[in-house]
């Protein structure tokens, strides 16, 4: 039995960390795109390198580039973008009179985990695809052409925006002679929160209008982990669904009575949540670049459509209360790409204690030593229940051998009689399987929190663990869990031949040089489990449940039962009474 639940978990180990791998190397990675795709990511990435040496490029006067699918255009007849600061404790964010699109969206108490440490930026600057508020329609291309020509025209009722002054507004009007097109952006911001309150209006546009969410509007990073999906999702009625568009179907639509859309990634993510719109749609532009946006309702008359645009971290209360299922887009149910129920069950609540004990000790690192210590006394039942019947098995091992060679050419006996020798000694062969099923759901839940969760982002733990969301920089955390791992399968009871237990050793390294990619914080987890388990085998062999020498009553009276007839009639001890009849 033990030697499938090794196998499973190898297997499982494989499939979990390889499959993500493999895909990458035959190609089909879901963002994986062609070699002209890549080209042109060289190009813009060479473009945003010479650029880089602004401090604020997306803040400041930019230069307009030439769209060389339109007429070109005499650049020196066309208006000076202006850019509108909108500055408050959490953000800065600017929006272009051309177009009345957000070109710089700071997240003011989120750095980037590069030694710059600058705030977290969250629109695509490449300046190539469409940005944040873009709004475009068939027939009417001056919405995104001539607006260079013919620029908003911007109102603003704060400076800055505090306790002393919540919320502001800015105004955002488009209007041509040439044109009946009429279009107004009212975008309403407050002091202490990532929400913008948004008014669309428009008259003139009784064609399709699609207001676009953005380009990677929120997507910080593409780290590939295997957990949870990067970029768009959406809920339309009552289904969620986390899908990104990929190279062989690059454009994803869909109708219904939209709730929110979203690009995400594991961290952030921008939404918008409108109350009137009839569809989204979902592109990919290029590799790992995901465009994203809703249809609006039209007619020739004036049309407002409503609605709120977030724009910020994944922060689980801040989501729920939006009370649309915007905190499913963390997954706490992942297991083995998909998500679990069971998973997600223990999983919030686990989150939940988590963040508690952090009330009071200011440190995720000692919660979360403190939650593995919590745990770990919840189950000592259960592994103490394993722990007996694993030593129960161990003890009958010798028995068991000898019924499988004396029945080995009959499996019905021999099951037979396996059975009756567990039930005279009170043994279930699957008990020290079952407790650790019980609480594999608990242990894949604490994974995903502490591999998922914003909190962790930055929190720092003591002396050289600044960050519990990255890796250890030293790989103390690795080596000491693998040190503690190959401690524990040592002293751990075990039913495995000699030569299997010899194979498992090698476990511990292969894990060790995997986590060491892994994030602190979850190391630290996995290293506080193994310190406990190996400190309660301790105890329990020592205090509680010592295990019998070889040679007690019971093991000799298990092998003489084995043994029966057969092995009287191998050696018949002679009695007193027969030896003095010879001597007579």
């Amino acid at each position: 039995m033990e030697k499938r639940v090794v196998l499973f978990l190898v297997l499982s180990l494989g499939i979990i960390f390889g499959y993500d791998l493999l895909l990458k190397e035959l190609g089909y990675s879901p963002f994986s795109n062609s070699p002209i795709i890549d080209e042109e990511i060289h190009q813009v990435d060479s473009r945003n390198d010479r650029s880089s040496s602004s401090s604020d490029p997306a803040l400041e006067k930019t230069t307009i580039a030439t769209d060389h699918s339109q007429p070109s255009t005499n650049l020196e007849t066309l208006p000076e973008e202006e850019i509108v600061v909108v500055d408050t404790p959490l953000l800065r964010i600017g929006i272009s009179n051309l177009g009345a699109v957000i070109t710089s969206w700071e997240l003011k108490q989120f750095l980037t985990q590069t030694e710059e440490h600058s705030p977290v930026q969250l629109v695509y600057t490449n300046g190539q695809y469409p940005g944040p508020l873009t709004l475009r329609s068939e027939g009417h291309e001056e919405l995104t052409t001539t607006l260079r020509q013919n620029p908003y025209r911007v109102e603003k009722d704060f400076s800055e925006l505090d306790e002393s002054h919540p919320t502001g507004k800015v105004v955002l009007t488009y209007g041509s002679d040439e044109s009946d097109v009429w279009v107004q952006k009212v975008l309403v911001f407050h002091y202490d929160s990532y929400v913008v309150d948004m008014e669309i209006r428009t008259r003139g546009i009784p064609e399709k209008l699609d207001l676009v969410l953005g380009t990677n509007f929120g997507v910080v990073e593409w780290g590939q982990g295997f957990i949870g999906l990067l970029g768009s999702a959406w809920k339309i009625g009552e289904e969620l669904v986390k899908e990104s568009p990929e190279a062989d179907a690059p454009k994803i639509q869909r109708e219904g009575p939209v709730r929110w859309l979203a690009l995400q990634d594991k961290y952030f993510m921008s939404v918008f949540i409108p109350e009137d719109a009839t569809g989204i749609f979902s592109k990919l532009e290029n590799e790992r670049v995901v465009s994203a946006g809703i249809t609006l309702p039209t007619s020739s008359e004036q049309q407002v459509h409503k609605s709120r645009l977030y724009a910020g971290p994944k922060q689980f209360d801040v989501l729920k209360s939006f009370e649309i299922g915007l905190e499913d887009t963390i997954d706490f149910g992942w297991f083995i790409y998909g998500s679990w129920a069971p998973v997600k069950f223990v999983a919030k609540p686990l989150f939940s204690v988590l963040r508690y004990i952090n009330d009071y000790t200011h440190n995720y690192g000692w919660a979360i030593i403190l939650l593995t210590l919590a745990i770990k006394l919840l189950f000592v039942p259960l592994q103490y229940k394993s722990y007996k019947s694993m030593q129960g098995m161990k003890t009958i091992q010798g028995p068991v051998a000898k019924l499988q060679e004396k029945y080995k050419d009959d499996k019905q006996k021999l099951n037979e009689e396996l059975m009756k020798l567990y039930r005279e000694h009170k043994v279930n062969p699957v008990g020290g399987c079952l407790p650790m099923f019980l609480q594999m759901p608990v242990f894949i839940a604490l994974f995903n929190i502490l591999y998922m969760t914003i909190e962790l982002r930055q929190a720092p733990f003591m002396l050289w663990i600044t960050d519990l969301s990255i890796q250890d920089p030293f790989y103390v955390l690795p080596v000491l869990m693998g040190v503690s791992m190959f401690v524990q399968q040592k002293i751990m009871p075990t039913t495995a031949d000699p030569n299997m237990a010899k194979m498992m050793l090698i476990l511990p390294i292969g894990l060790t040089f995997l986590f060491v990619t892994f994030p602190a914080g979850l190391v630290l987890y996995w290293v506080t489990n193994n310190v406990l388990t190996i400190t309660q085998q301790f105890v329990t062999d020592r205090y509680v449940l010592p295990p019998p020498k070889p040679g007690t009553p019971e093991i000799a009276k298990t092998d003489q039962s084995i043994s029966g007839p057969d092995k009287l009639k191998k050696k018949k001890p002679s009695s007193p009474q027969s030896g003095k009849s010879k001597k007579s």
